[in-house]
């Protein structure tokens, strides 16, 4: 039996996002062509960009600061989001009363999180669901910021030393995970606005693959980066206020479809996306172009190849 999987990048709902939320539709959010998309599909998964809590205070020192209403968790059921992926630079913005109410409200929804949790081995403890009845395990990771991670007596993020190397309790959260069925990895990896993994994260992902991934699905760079099969590079972003650069255009973006035939990756497709101010939806035209000759280069780059046409490409597998 197979299962089809929506993979969306960072998805902030916070900051313009929340204050857009005030007083329109969480269904606004999204256009209808990709809310068809994503009905398609088994189940999302995707990177929550912020926290989601009324509570706590700004950290300080930060040029940023993300948090979400309680009501946009509306928008990740409103996607059919499954489970996300907390670990990253922004899960404790609002210190750690906002990262437990976040937890809290997640789990009230009916949805699964990787990658954060009160203490280091529930932070590091990888996600488990069942999807399309299938089981699937999500790890979550992030190599930044190292004053957010989780410790034994304190609540935070599961964070790695990327650079250094991936650590055993990560490979081994792989290995252990592939007894049960799929793994999908999600780290929160390399610096922002790039349009190429550093080497760090290369290598990352080879020993995450040697490890048994079934998919490694990176974030962080909030520009799409190229595939080679099992690993998607980078997601880019999925939905957020941002300002756009124009040279990189992190306005535009990719959602990835992959199908999953048992711990197998059968398939993986790109679907253009387009992302305005608090809303997003399927690419048409020369926005679509944009992705497909984005997309065909990055993945040239690394040795691999998509077919396809701009609407919908298709990563060729090994």
């Amino acid at each position: 039996m197979t299962v089809t999987l929506a993979l969306a990048g960072d998805t902030m709902l916070g900051r313009g996002v929340g204050a857009h939320l005030a007083d329109h539709r969480v269904r606004d959010l999204f256009g209808d062509a990709l809310l068809e998309v994503v009905r398609g599909t088994d189940g999302v998964v995707l990177n929550l960009e912020c926290c989601v809590s009324t509570r706590g205070r700004p950290w300080p020192g930060r040029v940023f600061h993300f948090r979400a209403p309680p009501r946009a968790v509306e928008a990740l059921t409103l996607l059919g989001v499954r489970c996300v992926t907390l670990a990253n630079n922004h899960a404790l913005d609002y210190g750690v009363e906002a990262l437990l109410d976040t937890l809290d409200l997640l789990r009230a929804a009916g949805i699964a999180a990787a990658g954060a949790g009160p203490d280091e081995a529930e932070a590091r403890a990888p996600a488990q669901v069942t999807v399309g009845g299938q089981p699937l395990t999500v790890v979550g990771l992030t190599d930044h910021p190292q004053e957010y991670a989780a410790a034994a007596d304190r609540p935070g993020v599961a964070w790695a030393d990327l650079p250094a190397g991936v650590p055993g309790w990560v490979t081994g959260a792989v290995a252990a995970g592939r007894h049960t069925g799929a793994v999908l990895v999600m780290p929160h990896w390399g610096p922002n606005m790039t349009r190429e993994p550093p080497a760090h994260v290369r290598a990352a992902a080879s020993a995450l693959v040697a490890a048994g991934a079934t998919v490694v699905a990176g974030h962080s760079a909030h520009v799409f980066h190229g595939a080679a099969a099992p690993v998607l590079y980078d997601l880019g972003d999925f939905l957020d206020d941002y300002a756009v650069d124009r040279r990189l255009r992190n306005d535009l973006g990719v959602l990835w479809l992959v199908t999953l035939d048992g711990g197998r990756l059968a398939r993986a497709e790109a679907l253009p996306l387009r992302l305005e101010f608090a809303r997003t939806d399927v690419a048409t035209g020369d926005d679509a172009r944009w992705v497909e000759r984005r997309l065909r280069r990055a993945c040239a780059d690394l040795g691999s190849e998509v077919t396809g046409s701009a609407e919908r490409l298709e990563l060729v597998l090994p």
